[in-house]
């Protein structure tokens, strides 16, 4: 095992861990930790919510989560010799739950997923599903099962949903410029088009009094992705992966968190992989001047690990794009996909699920999404493959009708 250079104690709530992460992105948050070129090193992380989220049958947590809060990130870490303009190589050497424990705190032999309100964030089908809904999800052997949402399992694609390097000054103002004017464009809306800068609930690694409250006022939040990597949510950033992050500054200041034990492409219900804490075992190189070379100034470029689960037959539904309420809409790709999903809920609802369980369903379980023909004037084309191994019933369309399963306690909804 390698060394490991950012510790957590499961006892102990991120803010008062020996050496304290940070929640916001900016160049003047100082290294937490440092490694040189070639050196691997195991990175323990917590779930984004910091144990907000409880192993219960309730889902008021989910409706009352804490989002100025997240994402609760390990580093930064600084990768000696990394100037602007070259490549950080990352490896994924491993990465999984907290090891050898069980407890409280997601990661500990178990994870959950969560539908958001439309008041605290929204989810990608937010106007069919405008309230909260959680669903837990257990840990054994590599694979997941629920009690919230029974009759199915399958095998963890363990990730990382938040890994990226720190932004330039530049890039910082760039970020904030260009979503401030996108939220001018309608201030009122719920949920927000964007997160402007937060200074309630940031957490700045060593950073306190004047510079604290700077820093505080101009940190960009951590929930999308930006030319940097941050909240990209691609599953397969799994074991095995080499990832080459933009570098922006000096020792490239990497980051990461936000594991998912499990999730499906889109990550659709917003809290949509199975969130847990864990570790990663990483190691780091440099490539130098590798932006200019390579054509990478902005947005990481990866090679995909190949621990993916093994299945080989799947269900398939697809969506084009025009709304519920038939109005065409030309090439709209989002559309499409939501569609494609409001398709495979409405389907396994005939085999006994609830649209929440199903929409949860495809939020965890390791679904592939695709945009499948993005050309053909009007309508765009978008799939969504669900491996039918999964299911404890043959969800395939048959003479006999379908199965019905026992949908058990449900989903736990809880409204504003």
């Amino acid at each position: 095992m390698p060394d490991v250079i950012f510790p957590l104690d499961s006892t102990k709530p991120f803010t008062e861990q020996e050496i304290l992460g940070h929640n916001r992105w900016h160049p003047d948050i100082p290294a937490a930790v440092s490694v040189k070129p070639g050196q691997s090193a195991r990175i323990e992380c917590r779930e984004w919510f910091d144990g907000a989220i409880k192993n219960d049958d309730s889902a008021d947590d989910i409706r009352d989560a804490p989002l100025n809060t997240v994402h609760r990130l390990s580093g930064p870490v600084r990768v000696e010799g990394a100037k602007p303009g070259d490549l950080l190589v990352v490896d994924i050497l491993d990465v999984g739950p907290i090891p050898q424990e069980e407890g409280p705190l997601a990661g500990q032999g178990w994870g959950y997923t969560g539908i958001f309100a439309r008041r605290n964030g929204g989810s990608f089908l937010v106007d069919q599903f405008p309230d909260a809904y959680k669903a837990i999800w257990d840990f054994a052997g590599g694979k997941a099962t629920s009690r919230h949402v029974p009759g199915v399992e399958f095998t963890g694609l363990i990730h990382p949903g938040l890994m990226g390097t720190a932004p330039s000054r530049e890039l910082l103002s760039t970020w904030n410029t260009r979503e401030a004017t996108l939220i001018a464009t309608d201030p009122d809306r719920v949920p927000p088009l964007a997160l402007p800068p937060e200074p309630d609930g940031a957490i700045l690694g060593s950073l306190t009094g004047a510079d604290f409250e700077r820093v505080a006022s101009e940190g960009a939040r951590t929930a999308p992705p930006r030319e940097n990597g941050g909240n990209q949510d691609i599953k397969n950033l799994s074991k095995g992966t080499r990832v080459f992050y933009p570098v922006f500054v000096d020792g490239a200041n990497f980051s990461v968190g936000d594991l998912h034990f499990s999730q499906g492409d889109g990550e659709i219900t917003f809290c949509g992989g199975i969130e847990m804490g864990g570790y990663l075992d990483l190691r780091f190189d440099i490539i130098s001047g590798g932006m200019d070379t390579y054509g990478v100034a902005e947005n990481a470029i990866f090679l995909p690990g190949n621990s993916d689960p093994q299945y080989s037959e799947w269900i398939s539904f697809s969506g084009t794009s025009v709304t519920l309420d038939g109005e065409q809409r030309y090439l709209d790709s989002q559309l499409a996909y939501q569609r494609a999903c409001l398709h495979a809920i409405d389907y396994l609802t005939r085999f006994g699920y609830s649209p929440e369980q199903a929409y949860l369903l495809l939020g965890a379980a390791p679904v592939e999404g695709r945009f499948s023909g993005v050309v053909d004037i009007p309508n765009s084309c978008a799939t969504i493959y669900v491996p039918t191994a999964i299911f404890d019933v043959d969800v395939r369309p048959s003479a006999s009708g379908p199965a019905r399963i026992d949908a058990g306690v449900g989903a736990p909804h809880s409204a504003f």
